[in-house]
């Protein structure tokens, strides 16, 4: 048997294994699939998910070096000749769509990444290593998904004629790195930023690109709704996004337990007479409906806190025009030149790294972080430093308690969590550190008897200042 194939058929034994621990008794003979599912403990699921999870890994990245090959037989050249017309298909995406039961563009994908993960031949028969080699041997490994190598090698192959070759292999060996334990969404903001490094010149031509694509469309339907569909540039969406978060989180904290949303509202005179029972979808609706009222001919600002932007950017950037940096709530890095020129708005901070401008640290003298905390709190934590939410989302907390452990409001002291982050933290007794500005998240003995710490924050979430070379 073929490495490939042993590789699942070890697979395939790890899932009936844990199928079978998960049920306990003998494997309960005879129950149908679904009653025995339900019949798993909950360390039995997990481990019975996990175990298919990683036989679908490998499955896909097999997969994908068949549908490669497939690729690599039906060359345009060939005409009629090639694999994938010969039996009858427009093309190999189509012959491997027609395999999977997906999409074609899902198939294309497949070839993609197996063309760049899969050794080459010289001219002269001599195997070469794959155009990623770092992407490929954890994809061969099992330790990261297609679509994590799809993404990666995506990107790579878009920056590689305009980046020195060296960088480019140390970044894709620390993307590789990066997508065996980041979720999906956040290896896509890494991945973002990675193209941007790689990339300096070419930030602000996708700006262009991004900008000329920016449209809003308006419709009512057959019910009478007025359906607006908007597709906004970073720079455009930043206000946007911006002041509709001010009203929503103003409202969502003057809910919250001990500000008048507990019990019987008329108990803390800050907090609402009446429970708002709106969705956040419906809130962010009337947020945008108060704004334009606003505008149209109300004299009085919304009831929102005063609305900030934060822009981070490099001295070295802001001076000397080169380079990019980020808008807060937004993935997607802007230009120097874009900076330069949202730093002209009025309620725009931008917050030049390197600088000590503001005092950060109150001790005891007050209760309550500092917006200039809060702004220094989410340049180390990138939002919520557990899960990554935007900052919008989150509060900053104590990690030792203002009262009970007479903690000092300060940045080492503080950390950024959204609300459902911060109760899971305190009901499953997490432990929190800051050590030499990076945040620590130490599990409790139940979910990892060792308490091995994890890394939070922009440190687990974004790439280092300094990526070495090959």
């Amino acid at each position: 048997m073929s490495k490939p194939l042993q590789q699942l058929s070890r697979d395939l034994d790890a899932a009936c294994a844990a199928w079978t621990a998960a049920l306990g008794n003998g494997g309960a003979a005879g129950v149908d699939e679904v009653s025995a599912v339900e019949s798993m403990s909950d360390s039995g699921l997990v481990a019975v998910t996990d175990a298919v999870a990683q036989l679908v890994r490998d499955g896909q990245a097999l997969l994908s070096r068949t549908a490669a090959e497939v690729a690599r037989r039906s060359p345009v050249e060939l005409g009629r000749e090639g694999l994938a017309k010969k039996r009858g298909f427009l093309n190999p995406a189509h012959l491997v769509a027609a395999s999977t039961g997906g999409r074609a563009s899902e198939a294309a994908k497949l070839i993609a990444v197996g063309a760049d993960t899969a050794p080459r031949r010289a001219l002269s028969g001599e195997q070469l290593p794959p155009t990623n080699p770092h992407v490929a041997a954890a994809l061969t490994a099992g330790a990261i998904s297609v679509d994590a190598a799809g993404a990666i090698t995506g990107m790579l192959r878009r920056v590689a004629p305009r980046a020195a070759a060296g960088a480019v292999d140390g970044m894709e060996r620390i993307l590789a790195e990066r997508a065996t334990d980041l979720p999906f969404d956040l290896l896509l903001r890494v991945i973002r930023e990675a193209e941007a490094r790689l990339d300096q010149d070419g930030v602000a031509p996708r700006e262009e690109e991004l900008r000329a694509d920016r449209s809003l469309t308006i419709r009512q339907d057959s019910t009478g709704m007025v359906r607006l569909t908007a597709r906004l540039d970073p720079e455009t969406a930043a206000p946007v996004k911006a002041a509709i978060e001010a009203i929503v989180t103003h409202g969502i904290r003057t809910e919250r337990p001990g500000n008048g949303s507990a019990g019987n509202a008329m108990d803390d005179a800050d907090g609402p007479v009446i429970a708002d029972m709106r969705s956040i979808p419906q809130r962010q609706a009337d947020a945008l409906a108060m704004i334009a009222r606003h505008v149209i001919g109300c004299h009085r600002v919304p009831a929102a806190p005063a609305t900030t932007m934060v822009v981070r950017v490099n001295l070295d950037t802001l001076t000397d025009g080169l380079g990019h940096g980020r808008i807060d709530g937004l993935d997607h890095p802007v230009s120097a030149g874009t900076i330069r020129r949202m730093a002209a708005t009025a309620g725009i901070i931008p917050a030049v790294l390197g600088t000590d401008s503001v005092p950060l640290d109150l001790g005891r003298t007050a209760r309550g972080f500092t917006a200039a905390q809060r702004i220094a709190l989410n340049e180390r934590d990138g939002g919520c430093a557990c899960c990554g939410i935007d900052v919008g989302y989150t509060e900053a907390h104590h990690i030792l308690w203002w009262m009970r452990d007479t903690g000092p409001t300060n940045l080492n002291n503080g950390v950024l969590l959204c609300p459902p982050c911060h109760a899971r933290i305190h009901q499953d007794g997490w432990d929190i550190r800051v050590i030499d500005g990076q945040v620590w998240f130490i599990p409790p003995p139940h979910i990892d008897p060792t308490r091995k710490p994890r890394l939070g924050g922009r440190a687990r979430f974004e790439l280092p200042q300094a990526v070495p070379a090959a």
